[in-house]
């Protein structure tokens, strides 16, 4: 998730639990791994992204971070970003023709993440989010960090029956160029670059990339999806409730989104925006919004620990 073009407290973008500042700043990294196959036997691919996927508009889709949803629940949507170790047993939903995102965050390490220890022990973790507690920015230049993406994390969330990667906080690294240009110069380039060498790598999968705008004119041939997270309503962390954001945010967002279609006409463009469910009129007025832009909206509140479902007509 992001905070694009601004911090005070108000989220802009948050879906993997994270918040970070938008800002595109120049400088030169190069992070690109051997130009190598790295599925090796044992890998594991879960299959061949599927050649019906939906990248069209208005194609139901829903962002899901727990797993005791029944089966039935997942029936409306044809695509779903679900949480990479907590989430309800794919091998249905693969069935009846769902297409699965697996969530992977690339620039930050939670705590509670199996390899967070070991990315401490080298040294690239800085400050820790300060709106989600536990979770620390990694520095994407460091070669390690690259390796560990292409060649671990990215195969573990296939081998669990994934067709695809979801990729988050991917926004940091040009939050902390900007911030501090001459310690995180680089980082800006080091994220489109994590992204090229994940394609490279893995040439058959699902990719999908959550905002991280000031990437995207580099990354959009790449990815299958790209997410736009509050694109319309976003959350106030300080005022605990969600937010409408500014025209001059949601024409950017809007322009942004449309801009990474046009350059590549097979990119599904996703919207996912927060707002109070009791307010059905609110919600289907969201739906209806991003759906005249050209986009697959999906509403939900800020938790996405629930699936919510789009009020009748």
């Amino acid at each position: 998730m992001s905070v694009e073009r601004g911090w005070g407290g108000v989220i802009g973008g948050l879906i993997g639990r994270r918040a970070v500042a938008a800002g595109l700043v120049s400088g030169a990294a190069s992070l690109a791994l051997p130009n190598r196959p790295l599925r090796a036997a044992g890998t594991g691919q879960a299959s061949a992204f599927p050649s019906s996927a939906t990248r069209s508009p208005n194609s139901p889709w829903a962002v899901y971070y727990a797993d005791a949803a029944p089966l039935s629940a997942f029936q409306p949507y044809r695509l779903l970003v679900l949480d990479s170790r907590t989430h309800p047993p794919l091998q249905p939903l693969a069935d009846r023709g769902k297409t699965l995102f697996g969530y992977l965050s690339v620039g930050e390490v939670e705590t509670h993440r199996p390899w967070f220890g070991r990315v401490k022990g080298w040294g690239i973790l800085d400050q820790e989010n300060p709106n989600w507690p536990g979770s620390f920015y990694v520095d994407v230049r460091d070669r390690r960090w690259v390796k560990l993406v292409v060649e671990e994390l990215v195969p573990a969330i296939l081998r669990e029956g994934f067709h695809g990667v979801f990729l988050d906080t991917l926004d940091n690294p040009p939050h902390l160029e900007r911030t501090e240009p001459k310690r995180w110069r680089g980082m800006t380039d080091a994220a489109a670059a994590l992204v090229r060498a994940i394609r490279r790598n893995w040439p058959d999968i699902g990719l999908t990339q959550n905002r991280a705008y000031e990437i995207l004119p580099q990354t959009a041939p790449l990815l299958t999806h790209v997410l736009g997270e509050s694109v319309y309503a976003g959350w106030d962390f300080a005022a605990r409730r969600p937010h409408r954001q500014s025209a001059e945010d949601y024409r950017f967002q809007v322009e942004a989104l449309k801009a990474a279609g046009a350059s590549n006409p097979r990119l599904g463009l996703l919207t996912l925006d927060y707002w109070d469910p009791a307010d059905t009129a609110g919600v289907r007025a969201i739906y209806d919004l991003q759906r005249a832009n050209g986009f697959s909206p999906y509403v939900s509140t800020v938790e996405l620990d629930r699936l919510i479902p789009e009020p009748a007509r």
